[in-house]
């Protein structure tokens, strides 16, 4: 293959590899393409209290499982001076347990959930079990099997069925049959009544308990819904409403089981939930969910690094825009430099002093310098001490600054020692040669030239999307990388040479 071919092979590699990558990260990882992005986390607390009476205690909480919807970020057990373990068995369950403790007592559960990204519908292939008829009395079974014969007359399938069920429970005109079977249910909900109607007749159903997000809201109790299998899926009802479907936002605690909270060896218990949301950014909340998927990609990342070394590199990722700048002006455009890369070093130093403390900080340094130089050159000193003469007076003359910019309180003028002294005594001198051979004009074209290009590198490297997006996709390198090796093959007319060629072109 030839040296061209070979080029734009790599380029393509480089590239393609370069937006997977950054694709799987956006799609997969969720981290933000747009810088500012924020997501809702909600902080949910669950308060477990009981009392005891100096026996041997046993305490289980349903613990919520994974679902569509939401993704648990983080979990903690406050359980000082009890035994603590978690049972993964049909459902997972908390278990505190302590020997011998009397009087109040109150138990926690914290954790932090965030919607997923590739949130989708609550389903579960899960199969019912078999359906166990209730034990009634004779008046009881009479009073369900009226209920059961009515809602079969008004319905077409088990999902209509238990609708009108529903709305007969709910009806503020309750029948004989409802009303005795409320008042035999001893205190059973409206959700527990309706799954044993619904038991009995031979359709399966499960209580589904769980909390709704909203905001600052404390000592909550669980709500119910019920869930219904119709032969080819799991439906969900709100019990006090017949309404189905579940709620945007309601986030399931526990689905199917006979309790949220068992205290063995204790009286009074109870369980009381506090939630509130807090919007923080999407890429906190990405890189803690690819922490806990131990994603290769982000543990082998910048983001593995100490803070520190974490904002040196956020600024070394702007330097390849800088250098894509000045390819893109040299090679398409045509704009001469002093020197290849120097704009970019000066727009890195732009960076730290503000454009226009920075323009007239270079200016007034360049200027000074290129006026020393000129005395320097009459003394026919050799190169090598006549530029190490420029660079401390270069450094003199920061100094110099920085002193009278203090005195003078321009407190922007003190950030001129992050101008890099070499590369300014290197222009200088390399400015004072082309002044001598080709003249002033050509100073002042390749002079203004940097100092364009490193204007314009400037403004790139300091937009908050291009910042946020090297520094949350260092992938973007790869895509630069091969842009850079295409315009590297290019032979064409630069934009300064249309006007000097275009007898040629026509």
């Amino acid at each position: 293959m030839s040296p061209k071919g070979q080029v734009y092979l790599f380029a393509a590699l480089f590239i393609l590899l370069g937006l997977g990558l950054t694709a799987y990260k956006s799609l997969m990882l969720h981290f933000p393409l747009l810088p500012d992005s924020e997501r809702t986390v909600w902080d949910i607390e669950a308060k477990l209290s009981f009392e005891t009476r100096g026996t041997p205690l046993t305490v289980s909480l349903a613990l919520p499982e994974k679902q569509q919807q939401f993704k648990i970020l983080d979990e903690i057990f406050a359980s000082a001076g009890y035994g603590f373990a978690i049972e993964e068995n049909h459902q997972r369950r908390a278990i505190w347990t302590r020997r011998d403790v009397s009087g109040s007592q109150t138990l926690y559960y914290k954790f932090k959930i965030t919607e997923r990204a590739d949130a989708q519908e609550l389903s579960s292939q899960d199969l019912p079990e078999t359906v166990i008829p209730p034990t009634w009395s004779s008046a009881e079974e009479v009073a369900a099997r009226s209920l059961i014969n009515s809602a079969t007359d008004l319905s077409s399938d088990a999902t209509s069925f238990t609708q009108q069920l529903l709305q007969m429970l709910t009806d503020a005109q309750l029948s004989q049959d409802a009303q005795l079977l409320f008042e035999s249910s001893r205190g059973e909900s409206i959700g527990e009544l309706a799954i044993k109607i619904l038991n009995a007749a031979d359709i399966p159903a499960r209580m589904v308990r769980g909390i709704y997000l909203e905001n600052r809201v404390y000592n909550q109790r669980a709500e119910e819904l019920i869930e219904i299998y119709n032969g080819k899926e799991w439906v969900f009802f709100n019990p006090y409403t017949a309404q189905r479907g579940i709620p945007s936002n309601f986030f399931m605690w526990q689905r199917g089981g006979q309790s949220l909270l068992d205290v063995v060896g204790g009286y009074n218990s109870r369980v009381r939930f506090s939630v509130i949301g807090n919007d923080i950014s999407a890429k906190a909340v990405a890189l803690q969910e690819a922490e806990n998927q131990t994603a290769a990609l982000v543990d082998f990342n910048i983001y593995s690094l100490p803070l520190d070394k974490q904002n040196t590199f956020k600024s070394l990722l702007l330097v390849p825009i800088g250098a894509l700048v000045v390819v893109i002006f040299r090679v398409l455009i045509g704009i001469k430099t002093s020197g290849t890369f120097m704009p970019v070093l000066i727009a890195l130093a732009f960076i730290q002093t503000t454009l226009t403390a920075g323009v007239l900080i270079l200016l007034s340094l360049v200027a000074a310098g290129l006026w020393i130089r000129s005395y320097l050159s009459k003394l026919d000193l050799l190169m090598v001490s006549r530029l190490a003469a420029v660079l401390i007076t270069v450094v003199i003359l920061m100094a110099g600054f920085s002193v009278l910019s203090y005195k003078l309180g321009l407190d922007q003028v003190l950030t001129i020692t992050f101008f890099p002294m070499i590369i300014i005594a290197w222009t200088i001198e390399r400015m004072s040669i082309i002044w001598e051979e080709d003249g002033p004009r050509e100073v002042v074209k390749q002079g203004g030239g940097s100092l364009v290009v490193a204007i314009i590198a400037y403004l790139l490297m300091t937009n908050d999307f291009i910042e946020h997006l090297t520094y949350n996709f260092p992938e973007v390198l790869l895509i630069e990388l091969g842009i850079i090796m295409i315009l590297g093959q290019y032979t064409g007319y630069r934009l300064t040479e249309l006007k000097r060629f275009r007898f040629l072109i026509e």
